[in-house]
C-alpha cells in the first residue's frame, strides 16, 4: 500500500529538483525525505529517483507514478473540501500568498467582502512576489496564492493547481521629466524601440515583471541594459525621477506614487501586460472555505 504522505514528497522532489530544497519546502530534514523515497520505492518496487552531481531526476517509473500523484493528491483534496462540507465548513483558517501590488488591488477588498459574507472565514495574508507563491501553494504552505504570468509558470493545462483568471493590466512607460520623449504634445504614446539606447531600471531576473519587460524589449527588436534593479516599484519611480534611467511599470503600481519628477506615457501599439490570476491545489477549489476567497477575490477583480 503506498501512502499519501510519500506521494507529497516525490512530488516535492520532482518540483525542488534537490532532496535538500525538498526538505525545506517540507520542514523535513534531508535524511527524513530520502528515507521515505528509500519507503516508497519499496512499496512500490520500483527505483524512482536518480541521484547525480546536479540533483535528483525521476526514473521512467519515478515519471509514471508522478502522474498518478497528481490525480490521486487532487482526489484526496476534494475530499477533504467534501468532508468540510460536511460538517458545515462555516469556519476556519484560509491561507494566502499575495506580490503586494495584488494585496492592495484585490486581496484587500477581497477581505472587505468576506468580512460581511463569510464572516467566519479567517485569511491569513502572506506578502510573495508573483512567482513565489506557486512554488508555496503546491509544497502546501498556503492555500491560495495569487500569482502572475512568468514564464516557466504553471499552465493552465498543468493537473496539481486549477486557476481563475483575476485581471491583466498593461505597463506604462516611466521616464525622466528631462528625457527626450517626455513631450506629451509631441509623443503622446512612447515606442519600446525608441528606448533602445537608455540605461533601463527595473525588477531583479526571476521576477515575472521583468520577463515582461525583457519580452516587450525582445519583441521590439532589443535587449534592454538594466543598470539599477529592485523589486520595489517604488524605489524603480524614485530611481527614474532622479534621471538615472527609463523603466516600463505596471499601471497599478504606479497609483499613489509621487511622480511629480517623472513621466508617464502609455506605450504605443500593444503595451506589455500583467496577467493575473488566483490558484489553488487541483480538487480544492469546491472546499467551503476556500471556494467563498476564490469567488471574492473575482469579485474584487471585477472578472
Amino acid at each position: 500500500m503506498i501512502e499519501a504522505r510519500r506521494l507529497h514528497i516525490l512530488r516535492a522532489v520532482a518540483d525542488h529538483r534537490t532532496v535538500t530544497a525538498a526538505a525545506a519546502a517540507l520542514y523535513l530534514t534531508p535524511s527524513a525525505v530520502s528515507q521515505q523515497l528509500t519507503a516508497l520505492e519499496q512499496e512500490t518496487g520500483h527505483k524512482l529517483v536518480e541521484r547525480g552531481a546536479r540533483g535528483v531526476r525521476l526514473t521512467a517509473a519515478g515519471e509514471i507514478l508522478l502522474t498518478h500523484t497528481n490525480a490521486v493528491l487532487a482526489q484526496l483534496e476534494r475530499a477533504e473540501a467534501e468532508l468540510a462540507a460536511y460538517s458545515t465548513g462555516e469556519a476556519g483558517t484560509v491561507t494566502l500568498a499575495s506580490f503586494a501590488t495584488g494585496i492592495g488591488l484585490v486581496v484587500g477588498p477581497a477581505l472587505a467582502r468576506l468580512a460581511h459574507t463569510a464572516p467566519g472565514i479567517r485569511v491569513r495574508v502572506q506578502d510573495a512576489e508573483g512567482d513565489a507563491s506557486l512554488p508555496m501553494l503546491l509544497d502546501r504552505r498556503i492555500d491560495v496564492a495569487v500569482a502572475v504570468e512568468y514564464r516557466g509558470a504553471p499552465g493552465a493545462d498543468d493537473d496539481r493547481i486549477t486557476r481563475v483568471p483575476l485581471y491583466a493590466e498593461p505597463f506604462d512607460a516611466v521616464l525622466p521629466v528631462s528625457h527626450r520623449l517626455a513631450d506629451a504634445d509631441r509623443v503622446p504614446l512612447v515606442p519600446v524601440a525608441e528606448l533602445a539606447k537608455d540605461t533601463w531600471i527595473g525588477p531583479y531576473p526571476g521576477n515575472p515583471c521583468h520577463d515582461v519587460v525583457v519580452l516587450a524589449c525582445e519583441h521590439a527588436g532589443f535587449s534592454p541594459q538594466f543598470e539599477h534593479l529592485s523589486d520595489d516599484f517604488r524605489a524603480v519611480v524614485a530611481l527614474a525621477s532622479a534621471g538615472a534611467g527609463v523603466a516600463l511599470v505596471p499601471r497599478s503600481a504606479l497609483v499613489g506614487m509621487d511622480l511629480s519628477e517623472a513621466v508617464v506615457r502609455p506605450i504605443e501599439g500593444v503595451a506589455p501586460t500583467r496577467k493575473v490570476f488566483a490558484a489553488v491545489r487541483h480538487g480544492a477549489e469546491t472546499h467551503p472555505l476556500i471556494r467563498p476567497v476564490i469567488e471574492a477575490l473575482g469579485e474584487a477583480a471585477g472578472s
